[in-house]
């Protein structure tokens, strides 16, 4: 019995660091995807945009709480940034980045 609590332990912490590696890369590639769209560089941005993306439906799969709600919203931000930028809109395009950028941080704190 004991070593079924350790390993039930163990899940549930790696599974905490799972989500807080896919939600910090989805952070790092969304504010680069804001530096890109800022100098007007649409095309970066939906590609750093989609990284960000892939890692944050990474970490939305196993976050919880405030969290997850955070990711999904940011999420969302990311889907509207990557359709402006594909519309070569850089400009609205990083302004949905940046509040990606928001709900990361505001779902690792």
């Amino acid at each position: 019995m004991k070593k079924i609590a350790i390993i039930s332990a163990l899940l549930l912490t790696s599974t905490g660091v799972f989500a807080e590696e896919h939600a910090a890369e989805a952070l790092k590639h969304s504010e680069h995807a804001v530096t890109h769209g800022q100098s007007g560089h649409a095309e970066q941005l939906v590609e750093h945009a989609g990284k960000a993306l892939d890692h944050a439906k990474q970490a939305e799969g196993v976050a919880s709480g405030s969290a997850k709600t955070h990711v999904s919203a940011g999420i969302k931000s990311l889907e509207e940034s990557i359709a402006h930028g594909k519309q070569n809109h850089a400009d609205v395009a990083t302004k949905h980045a940046e509040e990606a950028v928001g709900h990361f941080k505001a779902s690792n704190g």
